[in-house]
Formats: structure tokens, C-alpha cells, sequence
């Protein structure tokens, strides 16, 4: 008897081939209205963040290691942008809203794994601000070139890693049908809705990578700052000006932190799917077009060097 049901179920067991998301809305007007705004936002992204890498990469005077992590994090902001909002305006547009199974882990993998190495990417640029400021004649020396190269792959092999983890986890879980996401891309919560198998461990691995990558890396931002504002007080108001370059980074962190443990760091039984795609279309969206004006919009280094980088690009362009 007990054969013969297991026979049965596996019989009409249907795997899933493809995902359809529901998106926003079923408003025609309001997709194009979303369309419209959204590529507006990813063009704007793609600009700033493309300029600041280019800046970085090609003006001699911005080969500081501040700059060389700020431009690494405009590349990642870049990234992973373009794994979740090329795919979403092509769905507002579509009458088919469909991704493959393939594709939707994939989207999976890259997002999880730009994310992640983001984390440690910021707590990086904590560290370095944390050095420069308070160890200021050992800076070359504790920020060589070696180290900012070491420090920018052990963000990337972590991220990978944790991401390798993440997605093989999620490919273990049964999904037998419905096949329709209640999200704009293929995160974690909104997939394991879907699942037709226990996902209990995956949620535990979650909590547990999630948490100590969560816990690591702004434990080092928050010791860094720390000792960045005990410098500054006891050394009293030469050191204020320097503490400005750091709020930048303090209000991208404060941002991009903010809403990563809200989404993730939270039983499943408090997701609310529609919430939470607003929350989802701020990090993911509006966070990486952001962090270029929080950047440079104090930084006249920064500018300049945009300036000349777009001079240069101007000067290049073929002249008919």
C-alpha cells in the first residue's frame, strides 16, 4: 500500500520548467508608468556607476586605496543591478512574465553573490577609513597595494562562496507547482513560498550564514567608526575635516544594511510579499544609483577627476 501511493504521487509529480512572476501590478498604464521610471533609474545607475569606475580606473590622481574600493563597490552596485532590473523592465513590458528554472537560479546565484561580497566590500572601505585617520604615518604600509588586492578577493571568494551554498540549497528543494512568483526576481523568501518540500534547513543556513556575515562585517564598520570618533575627540576638531569623508560611506552602509537584514534577518512567518517587493526595489534598484551621488556629491576630488575622465571620453570620440 505504501508502494503503491509513493508509485501514485510520483506519477503525478509535474516539475517546474519555468517560473512566472506577478510583478507589480496588472494595471497596463501603471507597468509602462513603472517602465518609464525604472529605466529612467537604470540608465542613471548605469552612468554614475560606469563613470566612477572609468574615473578611478583611468585619473592618476584617484590611485589611493579609497578610491580603488570605491570603485570596485560602483562595479559591484553595477552588477548587481543589472542581474535583477534588465530582467524586470523586460517583464513589465511582456505579456509572458516567464523566466526558465535555469535562469531563475542563476539571477539567484549572480544577486546573492554581488550582495554578499558588497558586505565585505563596505566593511573594507571601514577598515581603510579606520587606518587612515588613525594611523595615518603607517597608512602606506598597512594599505599597500597587496593588501587592498587581498582584502577586495576575500570579499569576492566569500561572496561566491556563500552564494555557491545559498543557491545549491535552494536547487535541493521540490518545486511541484504553482509556478508563479509573487516577486520581481528570484530571491530566496519568495521561491521558498513555492516549494513543494521541507525548507526548514534552508532558512537555518540562512540565518546562520546570513547572520555571521551580517555580524562579522558590521562589527569591523562599527569598530573602525568607533575608533575613528575616539581619535577625533581626543585629538580634537584638526582630525573633524577628515571624519567628513567618512559620512558618505556611513549613509551608504546605513542604507544598504538597513534594508539587507530587514529583508533577510526575520522569521518567514513575518515576509509580507507585498512589502517587501518595495523593499526589494530599493536596494536592489534605487540603492546602486544612489551611492554614485552620495560619493561624489561632497567630493570634489572626485568631481574633478569625472570632469577630466569625461574631457578625455569627449576628446576620443571618432570626429566625422
Amino acid at each position: 500500500m505504501g508502494a503503491s501511493w509513493t508509485l501514485m504521487a510520483w506519477e503525478n509529480w509535474t516539475t517546474v520548467t519555468e517560473f512566472v512572476f506577478k510583478g507589480f501590478t496588472d494595471c497596463l498604464d501603471f507597468q509602462v508608468t513603472l517602465f518609464v521610471l525604472f529605466l529612467l533609474i537604470y540608465v542613471t545607475t548605469v552612468i554614475g556607476n560606469l563613470g566612477i569606475t572609468a574615473a578611478v580606473w583611468l585619473d592618476s590622481q584617484l590611485q589611493t586605496p579609497m578610491y580603488f574600493f570605491l570603485g570596485h563597490l560602483s562595479f559591484l552596485d553595477l552588477c548587481y543591478s543589472s542581474v535583477v532590473t534588465p530582467k524586470m523592465l523586460l517583464i513589465l513590458l511582456s505579456e509572458r512574465k516567464t523566466i526558465s528554472f535555469a535562469g531563475c537560479f542563476l539571477q539567484l546565484y549572480f544577486y546573492a553573490a554581488f550582495a554578499i561580497t558588497e558586505c565585505y566590500l563596505l566593511a573594507g572601505m571601514a577598515y581603510d577609513r579606520y587606518v587612515a585617520i588613525c594611523n595615518p604615518l603607517r597608512y602606506p604600509i598597512l594599505m599597500s597595494k597587496r593588501v587592498c588586492v587581498s582584502l577586495l578577493a576575500g570579499s569576492y571568494a566569500v561572496g561566491l562562496f556563500n552564494s555557491v551554498v545559498f543557491t545549491g540549497f535552494a536547487l535541493r528543494v521540490s518545486f511541484c507547482g504553482p509556478d508563479v512568483i509573487d516577486h520581481f526576481f528570484c530571491d530566496g523568501p519568495p521561491l521558498s513560498k513555492l516549494a513543494c518540500s521541507d525548507t526548514s534547513l534552508n532558512q537555518i543556513l540562512l540565518f546562520a550564514f546570513g547572520g555571521f556575515n551580517e555580524v562579522t562585517t558590521i562589527s569591523v564598520i562599527l569598530i573602525s567608526y568607533g575608533h575613528i570618533l575616539f581619535t577625533i575627540l581626543r585629538t580634537g576638531s584638526v582630525l573633524g575635516k577628515a571624519f567628513g569623508t567618512c559620512a558618505s560611506h556611513l549613509v551608504a552602509v546605513t542604507i544598504f544594511y538597513g534594508t539587507l537584514i530587514f529583508m533577510y534577518l526575520r522569521p518567514s512567518s513575518s515576509y509580507n510579499l507585498g512589502r517587501d517587493k518595495i523593499v526589494s526595489v530599493f536596494y536592489t534598484v534605487v540603492t546602486p544609483m544612489l551611492n554614485p551621488f552620495i560619493y561624489s556629491l561632497r567630493n570634489k576630488e572626485l568631481k574633478n577627476a569625472l570632469k577630466r575622465t569625461m574631457g578625455r571620453m569627449i576628446i576620443s570620440l571618432p570626429k566625422w
